[in-house]
Parts: structure tokens; sequence; C-alpha cells
């Protein structure tokens, strides 16, 4: 852990909690190797919950985004029960921050937009794989990849039907800042109407 662990308060953060995140995720550049890194729980529709790590390719002063294959496990339990947390550590300087609220489908459009923004492997991985689903071995997959390679060659990768975005809007925000023996300072922020009420938690 870093000697930097400095007090967290009430008074210490902004009343906004989006612009708080902004604040800790720009003190992160530099600290982590992947600072986009979030943990995302879901969970079925009798609240079975499931954890994996994703990305946050998108967050702004009303949601925060990530995108993945609708198919994929946490894209059926997000069509049966849609919502979900998101956390995100950076242990370099002893933080995390904790999201949570109801998720939607972006809108085709805005998952047009970033998927030609990525690598053509990686545009060609996400028709290729049927995610969360068996695969006898690897080389099956290596070959879909191939064929599609061919298929496409010399125009640009399509976006797949069954891959998008999700934007999570918050209703819940936790700030935690770790301190000596334990005695960690939390700051929590709730949705009340309009406006976002805040308060000291106990660690």
């Amino acid at each position: 852990m870093s000697d930097r662990w400095v007090p967290l308060d009430v008074e210490h953060v902004d009343a906004n909690p989006f612009t708080q995140f902004q604040r800790w995720f720009a003190d992160a550049k530099g600290e982590m190797l992947e600072p986009e890194a979030v943990a995302l729980a879901t969970a079925t529709s009798d609240g079975a919950p499931s954890v994996r790590m994703v990305l946050l390719r998108h967050h702004d002063d009303r949601f925060f985004g990530w995108y993945t294959n609708y198919e994929s496990r946490k894209g059926g339990q997000l069509d049966t029960n849609p919502r979900a947390a998101i956390l995100w550590y950076c242990e370099p300087l002893g933080r995390q921050i904790r999201i949570e609220g109801d998720v939607q489908k972006m809108t085709a459009a805005e998952s047009d937009a970033y998927f030609g923004t990525r690598a053509r492997g990686s545009q060609l991985g996400a028709h290729a794989s049927h995610q969360s689903q068996p695969l006898d071995r690897r080389a099956t997959l290596e070959a879909r990849v191939e064929a599609l390679a061919l298929q496409f060659e010399g125009r640009d990768v399509p976006r797949p039907e069954f891959w998008g975005g999700y934007r999570l809007t918050p209703e819940r925000f936790e700030f935690w800042q770790h301190r000596d023996d334990r005695l960690h300072d939390r700051v929590l922020y709730r949705l009340d109407g309009l406006n976002w009420r805040r308060e000291r938690l106990s660690p």
C-alpha cells in the first residue's frame, strides 16, 4: 500500500458523486496498469449473484458503461434482472468505489461507434466467440476467426447484433479510503429524488 492514505470525510468530497469519481479516477492514472478494470456483479431473477472483471469504457456525469456479448451469462442475467453493481479498486492509493443502479442497453448507434474503434482482431473475436457457451477446443475458435477474416477481407467488420454496450445509471455510490488499524473512511451517496445525500459510514 502507498503512504498516501489521506483522510476522507463528507466535507472532503464533492457534492456530486460523478465529479468525485472523476477526481479519484484521475488520481489513479500512472498508479495502475489497468485503471479501467472494474468488477461487475449481476444476479439472476432469483438473486443468485455472479461477478467478473470488465473494462469501464464510458463514464460521464450520468452513467457508467461497458461492452460485451449480449448472449453471455451476464447479458442473460441483465435481461431478467436489469440491476448491477460495479467495484473500482485502486490498491496503490488504498481506494475503492462501489456503484449500484439500474442497467439498460446502449443504443445501436452508440455500440456501433465504439465497435468501430476496436482493433480488427477484437472485432473478429466478437463475431467468433459464443461467449459463455461450451467450446470443445481452442482450435475451433481459431478456425472461426480465420473464416471470418476471409469473409470480411478488404472491408470493415460490422458489429454483430448480439454484441454491444450497457449503461448503469447510479442510485448509490460509496467511496472508501484505506486508513491504519482498519479504521477506514467511508462516504456514502444516496439518490433522494433529484438530489444526492451524503453521509459517513462506520468502517
